[in-house]
C-alpha cells in the first residue's frame, strides 16, 4: 500500500477519534456547536481540548521516537526509555514537585522535565563517548535508567509531606487530567523541534537497515546522525513526559503494529508511527475516562496493561524465530 494513502487514512482516523474525544465525557457535547453556551464552551476549550491536544502530541512523539530508536539500534524491543530519556525527564519533574517549585510557577514542571531529558543526553554522551558503538549506547542508557530510578526512589523515601509523595506517585503513572493550554504551549515547541530532527534522519535509517558500513559508504556520518536521532528523541520525549508523566509501551507497540503496512522501511514507518501513536493515546485516554469512577484511573496503567502482554508476545516471537 502507498505510504501517502496510509498516512491519509490514519489522518482521517485521527480526526475522527479526536472529534469523538472532544464530545465524550460525563456530558456529551457537539464540538461544532458548543460555542453558544458559556459552560459548554468552558468545558470544551479549557478542559477537553488541552487533554486531546496533549494526547495527540505525546502519542505522536512516543510512536515516532519508538520507530526511530528501533531503526537506529536495529532492535525490535527499543523504545524511548532505552536511552534514559523518560527516566531523567521524570526525575526532573519529581524534583520540581518535591521542592515546591511546581506550585510557584505553572511552567516549572514541564521545564524541569525538559532539563532532566537534556541531562540524560549529556550523561549518555559522557558514558558512551562521542564515537560510541550502538552497544555502548544501549549500555549507557541502561546505566542511566538504573541510577535515575534509584534517585526517584530516594526522593520518595525522604519526602516528609505525604501529599507531595502522593502527587509524585500519581504523576509518575501518567495522565492528561487537569492539564491546560499553557502546558500545551510550553511543551509543544520542544516536541515539534525534536520530532523534526528525528524525521530528517529517515534516509539514514533506511541506509542503516543495510548495515553501518553500507550507510557510511553511501555518505552518511553514523556518529553525527546517531546523536541527531538521540538528541531529537530527548527533546521531544522529555517535553512529552514533563507534561504527561511516564506513559510506557506506546513507542514499543505502535511501530510493531504498523511496520507490516510499510514494508518494514524505517523512513516510511516514522510518519505512520507518529499518527498511530496519536490515535492510540487518544483512544486510551477515552478508555480511562469511560472506566474511571470517582478517582480517575491513570493513563500509564492502561498503556502498561496493553503493552505488557504485547511485549511478552514480541519476546516469544523473537525466541521462536531464533529456534
Amino acid at each position: 500500500m502507498k505510504t501517502w494513502l496510509i498516512v491519509a487514512l490514519l489522518l482521517a482516523l485521527l480526526l475522527l477519534v479526536s472529534l469523538l474525544a472532544l464530545a465524550f465525557g460525563e456530558v456529551w457535547l457537539n464540538p461544532l456547536e458548543s460555542g453558544t453556551e458559556s459552560w459548554r464552551a468552558t468545558v470544551l476549550w479549557e478542559i477537553r481540548l488541552p487533554r486531546v491536544l496533549l494526547a495527540i502530541l505525546v502519542g505522536a512523539v512516543l510512536g515516532l521516537s519508538g520507530a526511530a530508536l528501533q531503526g537506529l539500534l536495529r532492535n525490535p524491543l527499543a523504545d524511548p526509555a532505552i536511552v534514559g530519556v523518560s527516566a531523567c525527564a521524570a526525575l526532573g519533574a519529581v524534583v520540581v514537585l518535591y521542592s515546591g517549585l511546581a506550585a510557584a510557577a505553572w511552567f516549572a514542571l514541564p521545564l524541569g522535565g525538559m532539563v532532566g531529558a537534556g541531562i540524560s543526553v549529556v550523561l549518555v554522551y559522557v558514558l558512551a563517548g562521542s564515537h560510541s558503538s550502538l552497544f555502548s549506547l544501549i549500555l549507557a542508557g541502561m546505566a542511566v535508567n538504573a541510577f535515575v530510578g534509584a534517585l526517584i526512589s530516594l526522593v520518595l523515601n525522604v519526602a516528609s509531606n505525604p501529599f507531595a509523595m502522593s502527587e509524585i506517585v500519581y504523576w509518575l503513572l501518567g495522565s492528561f487530567a487537569n492539564r491546560s493550554l499553557q502546558d500545551v504551549l510550553i511543551a509543544a515547541p520542544f516536541m515539534l523541534a525534536g520530532s523534526l530532527a528525528v524525521l530528517t534522519a529517515g534516509r539514514y535509517l533506511d541506509a542503516l537497515s543495510l548495515g553501518e558500513e553500507t550507510a557510511t559508504t553511501l555518505g552518511f556520518d553514523p556518529q553525527r546522525w546517531r546523536w541527531i536521532v538521540v538528541g531529537g528523541v530527548a527533546a521531544s520525549v522529555g517535553a512529552a513526559v514533563s507534561v504527561s508523566g511516564n506513559i510506557g509501551f506506546v513507542g514499543l507497540v505502535v511501530p510493531h503494529l504498523l511496520r507490516p503496512l510499510v514494508g518494514h522501511e524505517p523512513r516510511r514507518l516514522l510518519w505512520v508511527s507518529a499518527l498511530g501513536g496519536a490515535i492510540l493515546l487518544v483512544l486510551a485516554d477515552m478508555l480511562v475516562q469511560a472506566i474511571s469512577g470517582r478517582v480517575e484511573l491513570k493513563l500509564g496503567v492502561i498503556t502498561a496493561l496493553i503493552g505488557g502482554p504485547f511485549f511478552l508476545y514480541i519476546i516469544m516471537r523473537t525466541r521462536s524465530s531464533e529456534w
